[in-house]
């Protein structure tokens, strides 16, 4: 009887065969009938045991022994006319396997061995010349084998035993021997190099070349089979981080997308771990947050957040502020002054690195909040005088003869208004003066209402009434000789006294 050793793999829902490497063990039982001198046709019981090893995908060999039973006719007249023989045959072989890796399997075998048998009579009563004998035996079949599971194969065998001529009593050239039909089953055991137990897409043997563990078939336990690392992304399946960027291979292929083989992906200068567990960017965009810095810059230069455009929300881009304006992106009033730096650069066009833009003496942000312009140092502030001091308002100007203020006179008037705006305590008197051409009377109304004039402007700017008083004091007090038009421009002059 013939045994395939066939090592069952499952694929989808079909098994292959695979011998290399394999146990199998068989049974099988059917009918023989003998063909000799002499003989009547007739079907008598047989079976065999198998053990089997799979030498390759296409070759196995292995033992075979079982029982069989025979009737043989005897050529001379004897009280017997048919004699059945009980024999016990062993024989080693080789089988030849045509399909691999299919369900259906044919086969060939070839063997040779030996036959240890004992003549009885039909009835079973032992006969003359009943003692054990032996004959040499040469195997020689065909088989087909049906995969049902991993472990389980049906088997149809068809074969022929040659025997010693001698069996059947007579001595010919004849071939004598034994054909025999049965049907039988296949158990298989042990691992095969063309196996893949675990499914996962190595055989055993690749498996063992990689180290990997044929029983489980993600080893490393990072998300992917083994045979997908090896095969499809050459990462390493028994580390589950294979480029040691804090993510695992399986998370990097299936979750992030980035590449496995590569701790940074995008090439920003953070590892595709940090970017998606601790600074939760983008591994595959170099700038998560399109401000005009790398993720890695923001992170390990500037300490920047490199998933925000705005870092500390100053109105300024992280990249801005770093590349054209120099500011700081972790302050969102780099030069402390008050204002955010997104405000000056946009809004009051000030430089977000200097608190006084316009050197005039008064921060950016109170300029701002006091309606004065940032960029111009003449409205910043005019300098307060002790008590009993004044100082003279240069640039207060009016019309000639006429207590009507002239444009450019309002810089001069808008930091005086700072300075008492600053200085709430404060209480000054505005004193008019004129140089001593025309009627000192009239100079003397001139002066008052000049003063008046600057006065009305104060107060209509915020400043309380109560803490201006005005005098015109004409040409009595002039500050230089009235002989010359410049010592005539110098006494035409508006003085801010402080008199509390």
């Amino acid at each position: 009887m013939v045994l395939t050793v066939v090592l069952p793999l499952t694929t989808g829902i079909v098994f292959s065969q695979s011998r290399d490497g394999r146990w199998a063990f068989g049974v099988r039982g059917g009918g023989n009938m003998w063909f000799g001198d002499f003989n009547k046709r007739s079907v008598t019981p047989g079976g065999e045991l198998l053990l089997r090893y799979g030498l390759s995908r296409y070759v196995s060999m292995g033992l075979r022994a079982g029982y069989d039973e025979f009737i043989l006719q005897q050529p001379l007249l004897t009280p017997y006319d048919y004699v059945k023989l009980r024999a016990l045959p062993a024989s080693m072989g080789l089988w030849l396997h045509f399909s691999h890796g299919e369900k259906f399997s044919p086969y060939l075998y070839i063997g040779g061995g030996v036959l240890v048998y004992q003549r009885k009579d039909v009835s079973g009563n032992f006969v003359p010349d009943s003692r054990l004998r032996s004959a040499v035996i040469a195997p020689l079949g065909l088989g087909f084998e049906f995969m049902t599971s991993e472990r389980l194969s049906f088997a149809l065998d068809l074969g022929f035993k040659f025997v010693d001529d001698n069996v059947d009593f007579v001595s010919s050239k004849s071939p004598d021997g034994l054909a025999s039909a049965a049907f039988g089953v296949n158990l298989y055991f042990g691992r095969s190099d063309d196996d893949d137990d675990d499914r996962d897409g190595l055989t055993n043997g690749d498996e063992r070349k990689y180290g990997t563990n044929p029983d489980i078939p993600d080893t490393d336990g990072d998300g992917l089979s083994d045979g997908d690392e090896v095969l499809k992304y050459n990462t390493d399946p028994l580390k589950p981080d294979t480029d040691g960027d804090g993510s695992t291979d399986g998370a990097e292929v299936l979750q992030y997308k980035t590449d496995p083989l590569k701790a940074d992906t995008d090439g920003d200068g953070l590892s595709d771990g940090d970017e998606v567990l601790t600074y939760k960017s983008d591994p595959l965009n170099q700038d998560t947050d399109v401000d005009g810095l790398t993720d890695g810059e923001e992170v390990m230069t500037y300490k920047t957040d490199p998933s925000k455009v705005d870092t500390e929300v100053d109105g300024l881009t992280d990249g801005d502020e770093i590349l054209h304006y120099k500011t700081d992106p972790l302050k969102a009033d780099t030069d402390g002054d008050g204002l955010s730096d997104g405000d000056e650069v946009l809004r009051f066009r000030t430089d977000p690195l200097r608190i006084d833009t316009d050197n005039g003496t008064v921060n950016d942000s109170v300029e701002v909040a006091r309606r004065t312009d940032p960029l111009n140092p003449n409205d910043d502030i005019i300098r307060m005088p002790e008590v009993g001091k004044k100082i003279v308002l240069e640039g207060v100007t009016f019309k000639t003869g006429s207590a009507r203020l002239a444009p450019e006179s309002k810089v001069i008037l808008d930091q005086a208004y700072v300075t008492l705006v600053e200085n709430p305590e404060v209480q000054v008197e505005i004193g008019g003066h004129t140089d001593t051409k025309g009627k000192r009377s009239t100079n003397l109304k001139l002066s008052l209402a000049r003063a008046n004039a600057v006065k009305t402007y104060l107060v209509g700017k915020g400043i309380a009434a109560l803490r201006i008083r005005t005098k015109g004091y004409g040409p009595d007090k002039p500050v230089a000789s009235n002989k010359t038009q410049e010592g005539r421009a110098k006494n035409r002059r508006i003085e801010f006294a402080r008199i509390k």
